[in-house]
């Protein structure tokens, strides 16, 4: 932010600290002790149950930092940004600047793929082309990266996400042209497995994806007389490579035939597939949580206090969705196990799925596709399923199971909500000491929502 901005907000932030305190009330001073227990973690104590606060009278916050630059466009790019303003506009809210690392594998990324996806798909009614060329593509990304910078996204987008010019490009698939697509594939078939996704049940039903893949894999055969001479091995590998970039031209020509919201909503749909059949969070060394915590478990506090210090490292990780709180818990687990420690510490030292999300007060993002939300009153903000301290999963066996498609793991529900808590937003705040902004998480009926503003500022909303 340039100094003069900041000049102008921190006014405006003393006219507010003025006519307002501000209204995050604290927690137990021991959630947020910062205790050494070991050479590697600081120790912050997971969440157990939420201390009762009472609901207290919010300060307007102000506005996110949108629309503050004027975007400097190539001019050589061939995508019709402004017909996908609205869609443009909810991935720089999905991608703010603050949030965006935090939010990338679940809200960012996916909403950003399905943008340029969706953007490139709409271009090809004009130019018969269902990807772009390399000159071209590095163009219109960078035009992208403008444009979602202007209003209020992260510059660094291509690196939180991995999206290079070539991702534009068909690269090795062999056809790219709207023609040569549609008589190759069976496309009133693909049309009608996709045009409507069951969002509960795509992921397992796999109606769409099962669609997509037969005509991926379809496309990429165009190149096969190419690999007759190579050897087996370099030709599965080579093959399926392909595959996975005619996949992408599969995706545009569906963007090509929905409208915009519904493309969102597909390829959203199907983004949230892969989302949760992994968890997101790096697990470093446990050397130390498995000496505290061997069979005998002779001292149960030395045991807890390395548990609790191992998962607050994690906690400065990432948000995760209730399916990925599973995984990881299911992840650390059999780590653990096969480290000869059987027992089960999650419930041994009340660890709950909460404590793999960031921040010690938890938030667990919903499954299902969610974007951030923004307003002049709120802010920007993203939704969080409301959900009990619902014990970690302790796994039974030292193999892991996705618990995507299975059934046995029950997925956190939302509680009813409390007759003091109706209609009232009650304020929690979160540890900044490992998290940019300062940050309070306002707890509606069945959800909640996180407001943000400028850590110079130190205001929250």
């Amino acid at each position: 932010m340039s100094p003069g901005l900041k000049i102008v907000f921190f006014e405006a932030f003393l006219l507010f600290h003025f006519l307002h305190k501000c209204s995050c009330s604290k927690l137990n001073d021991r959630t947020f002790a910062d205790k050494r227990v070991d050479a590697i973690f600081p120790e912050i104590s997971p969440t157990g149950s939420p201390q009762p606060l009472l609901p207290l009278l919010a300060p307007s916050p102000l506005a996110p930092f949108t629309n503050i630059t004027v975007p400097k466009l190539s001019g050589l790019c061939t995508l019709n940004f402004s017909a996908a303003e609205n869609l443009t506009s909810m991935t720089a809210i999905d991608c703010w600047a603050v949030f965006a690392p935090y939010v990338a594998h679940v809200i960012c990324c996916p909403q950003y793929e399905a943008t340029l996806t969706i953007l490139i798909g709409q271009s090809s009614k004009t130019t018969n082309l269902l990807a772009l060329n390399g000159s071209l593509a590095k163009h219109c990304l960078s035009d992208m990266d403008q444009i979602l910078a202007s209003q209020g996204a992260g510059n660094n987008l291509n690196q939180i996400c991995t999206i290079r010019p070539s991702n534009l490009t068909e690269a090795s698939c062999p056809v790219k042209d709207v023609f040569t697509f549609e008589n190759t594939v069976e496309s009133s078939k693909l049309l009608a497995a996709c045009k409507k996704v069951d969002l509960v049940k795509e992921c397992c039903e796999q109606v769409c994806q099962n669609a997509i893949l037969e005509a991926a894999t379809k496309i990429a055969l165009k190149a096969s007389d190419d690999l007759l001479s190579l050897n087996e091995q370099h030709i599965v590998m080579d093959h399926s490579a392909r595959i996975d970039d005619c996949r992408n031209i599969v995706l545009r020509w569906l963007a090509s035939k929905l409208d915009t919201s519904q493309a969102k909503k597909v390829l959203r749909g199907l983004s949230s597939c892969k989302v949760n059949q992994f968890c997101p969070l790096v697990f470093p060394n446990m050397k130390h949580v498995a000496k505290s915590c061997a069979n005998s478990i002779s001292n149960q506090t030395a045991c807890c206090s390395a548990m609790e210090s191992y998962v607050s490292h994690l906690q400065k990780q990432s948000f995760v969705t209730n399916l990925q709180a599973v995984d990881c818990a299911m992840s650390m687990g059999v780590k653990l196990r096969r480290m000869n420690i059987s027992r089960n510490v999650y419930s041994l030292c009340h660890i709950t799925l909460k404590d793999f999300s960031v921040q010690v007060s938890g938030c667990l993002l919903p499954s299902l596709p969610s974007d951030a939300t923004f307003d002049n009153f709120s802010g920007v903000g993203f939704l969080c399923d409301l959900n009990d301290n619902i014990p970690a999963p302790w796994p039974l066996t030292n193999q892991f199971q996705t618990s995507l498609c299975n059934k046995t793991v029950k997925i956190p529900a939302l509680p009813a909500a409390t007759s003091d808590q109706s209609g009232k937003p009650i304020f929690f705040p979160l540890t900044t000491s490992h998290f940019p902004p300062v940050i309070c998480i306002r707890f509606l009926v069945g959800q909640l929502s996180i407001g943000i503003v400028d850590d110079d500022l130190k205001l929250v909303s």
